[in-house]
Formats: C-alpha cells, structure tokens, sequence
C-alpha cells in the first residue's frame, strides 16, 4: 500500500491522540463563563467532580484556534462538565461558545511535546524523503554551461529538455519596437550584442524622469491566440525590480491602447536574463492580436535604467514533449549551487526535477510532506517512551516496528544529486 500524504498537524497530533488512547475530542454544548476565568462545557466527558483537573486542553474552533490550556477545576451537574482553563504561557483565551470543539489529553502528554515528536520524526527521515520540486525556469542559449539552481531545491535526480512544443511567435524582438515614436524619456535600440536568441535583442534605455506607461510596442500581422496558454520570453533589466513593476502587453488595437492581456513579469534581479512563462488571463478573447508592448507599471524611480527583451512566444503548454538528459553530461557544483554541463546547450527549455527538506511542523494548518503514517508511528513510539513507565515499553516496541516498517517502504531515491 502506498504512503498517504497530506495530513496536517492537527490531523497527525489527534491521531497520535487516538493510538496512545490519551485524547478526547470535545464539543461544548453551551456557552462557558465570560468573566476572566474561562470555562468550557461539554456533555463529552463522564466521570466525577475533579477527574479532569490536571489535564491538557487544546482549542481547535475559531476562536481558540491552537490556544493550549490545562484544566485547574472540573465539575459535573446533570452528566454536563465544566471545565475551568488556564492559558499555557501568553496565550488568551477567549469565552468559548456553543459547538466550539477542543481536544482533550491526558496529564502524561503534553501536546505541545507530542508536536515536538512529530518534527523529530521529519528531521530523522530528512535526506531520505524530500518535498517533491519542479522547475521551468532554466533556458539554454547555445553558449551558456552554468546555471544557477533555484532557491527551492535541496536535491536534483534529474533533468529534461524540451525537444518540441506547440507555438508561435507573437515578435523575435530582434528589430526595433517602433509601431509609433519613442516616448518622452525612452530610447530604444537593437543590441546586437546582448542577446539570448540570435541574433539580437530589443533595448530600452528608461531615464529616472520616465514614470509609468507605455515604454514601446511593435505592431505585428493578426494572430489568433486563443488555442495558447502560456507566453514565453526572454528579459533583463539593469534595475532590480519588483513582481509588478514591469508587464507585457498584448492587444487587438493598435498601440496597446485597451490590452486584452496585462501579463505581469516576475521581479527580476539586475543584469540577469530571465526567461519568463507568464500564463495567459483571457486567451478565449486573444483572437486577433495585432500588437505586442512592453509596459512600466510601477514607477522605477530616479535611477535610470536599461531592459532587454528577446524571443516573444505563445505555446501550447501540454504539447511539449520532454526528453530526459544523460547524467553524465551534468553535475551538481554544491558550494556555488550551480548546475554544470560537459557543454554548451541548444536554445531550449529544461525542466528540473528534484525536492526540497520536508517542512517542519509549526502551525496547526501546516501539511506533511513526507509519509503520515512513519510520522504518527515515530511519534507515538517517542511519547510511549517519554513517561517512564516500563510498563509501555512493549507497547513503544509495537510503535517503533511499525515506524521502522513504514520507513523501509519510502521510496529509493535513485540518481540524486544534493545541493549545498
């Protein structure tokens, strides 16, 4: 049977709960006290006056959400308990309300040391298992061997390049963007010596007294994008730039004047090419394209600065067919964090495969990325062996085959590559 994955904190902690029989899920069934001490009442609970004092209470309702208390007094009138709360540490508690839910431990667990366990069974099967990645975000130009690996991944196990996809090319920005006169504190040029897609690129020089607007477009014949998703292009600015501060525009009238797509680029570093994918908003109305405009939407400031723009594409993202490179002909530089080819490679998108360290548990919301089931057995194996009590060491063994059994079954990594 297959790991199950997805299970949150909250969902992982009460089926710790539930295997060390030390939880009880709660509902109140009418309002608790609104005076400074904070009760909570339930028909939940049997027993006698002062059997719960002692005991841990977690709120999971809004809004109490992940408030952790302990119980200083209970008492019980007609099969109801009350149960008065002390907030652990800075934490408020709010008066709680009918149908509010809590969970309810034992004095010998500690939720707080339960989450705890939960991470420590993360961090023992870290560089085992690792948090799926993918990654389109590297282009090769022809003369490029380095690439810098994305921040996200921890590991690569491999690597593919696109041999075809469905597109067409909207403008190749090798010629200049001229449908009509530069503005006010733009020049424009063709630089036949900064490019990524032979043989030359589209440079905007945008002095610091420009603001926002349009800095320049290209009128091209009608095109009918409508059966596209995606747009794909090359650009760089001298500026470091924010993730709306410059978009590019498509349009059925000329100039860009009432764009049919406002596409926003990614913030870019300064003096790096990047290579965009922006996927398109309102491809069913881009049926007659004519124009095709670079624009400033947030203002750059005083510093003057320059942007390039090259290779202008619409694709059909699910036609692209894939090829997996050989290992042989990459590596993995772990200090500079860097991807390194025996050669230079063909102007062609690669995607990367790989993972990232398993997230740490700290909110209730959080997700588990690795196998559920290592996790709840790893933990409950830790908190049986907390207490002390010998008495549970048989049943802490049960709990550590059970881990051990789910950690065999993770699947082998093979062809990995780790990143410094």
């Amino acid at each position: 049977m297959p790991p199950i994955q997805g299970l949150t904190r909250l969902q992982i902690r009460q089926a710790v709960g539930y295997s060390l029989r030390a939880l009880q899920m709660l509902t109140a069934t009418s309002d608790g006290a609104t005076t400074a001490t904070k009760t909570f009442v339930t028909d939940d609970l049997w027993g006698g006056t002062d059997d719960h004092i002692g005991k841990w209470w977690v709120g999971t309702d809004t809004p109490n959400a992940g408030v952790y208390a302990r119980t200083v007094d209970s008492s019980v009138s007609t099969n109801i308990t009350t149960l008065t709360l002390h907030a652990m540490g800075n934490a408020t508690i709010a008066s709680t309300l009918t149908d509010d839910t809590a969970e309810l431990w034992e004095m010998q667990y500690n939720p707080k040391m339960i989450e705890q366990f939960i991470n420590q069974a993360i961090i023992e099967v870290t560089g085992l298992a690792y948090d799926p990645e993918e990654s389109l975000s590297l282009h090769g130009d022809g003369r490029q061997k380095r690439f810098d690996i994305p921040s996200e991944f921890v590991m690569v196990n491999g690597i593919y390049r696109r041999a075809s996809v469905t597109g067409v090319q909207i403008h190749d920005a090798t010629t200049e963007w001229n449908e009509a006169a530069a503005p006010t504190n733009i020049t424009r040029a063709v630089d036949s010596k900064d490019y990524k897609k032979v043989p030359a690129s589209n440079k905007f020089s945008i002095a610091g007294a420009f603001t926002t607007g349009l800095v320049s477009s290209k009128a091209i014949t009608s095109l009918d994008l409508s059966g596209y998703d995606y747009v794909e292009f090359w650009i760089k600015s001298t500026v470091a730039t924010g993730a709306t501060t410059l978009t590019l525009l498509l349009d059925d009238t000329a100039l860009c004047v009432s764009a049919l797509e406002t596409l926003a680029i990614p913030a870019l570093t300064a003096d790096t090419w990047t290579f965009v994918r922006v996927a398109l908003a309102n491809a069913e109305l881009d049926t007659a394209i004519i124009s095709v405009g670079l624009n400033v939407a947030v203002d750059y400031g005083a510093t003057a600065g320059y942007v390039w723009l090259n290779d202008v594409m619409a694709v059909k993202n699910d036609t692209a067919q894939w090829q997996k490179m050989d290992d042989n002909n990459w590596k993995v530089d772990e200090k500079a964090r860097d991807l390194v080819f025996t050669y230079a490679l063909p102007y062609q998108l690669l995607k990367l495969t790989g993972g990232d360290k398993p997230l740490l548990l700290t909110a209730d919301t959080d997700v588990c990325e690795v196998d559920d089931e290592f996790v709840i057995a790893r933990a409950t194996q830790l908190a049986l062996l907390s207490t002390g009590d010998e008495a549970l060491r048989p049943l802490a063994g049960y709990w550590e085959n059970r881990a051990n059994e789910a950690k065999r079954g993770m699947p082998w990594l093979v062809g990995v590559r780790t990143v410094g």
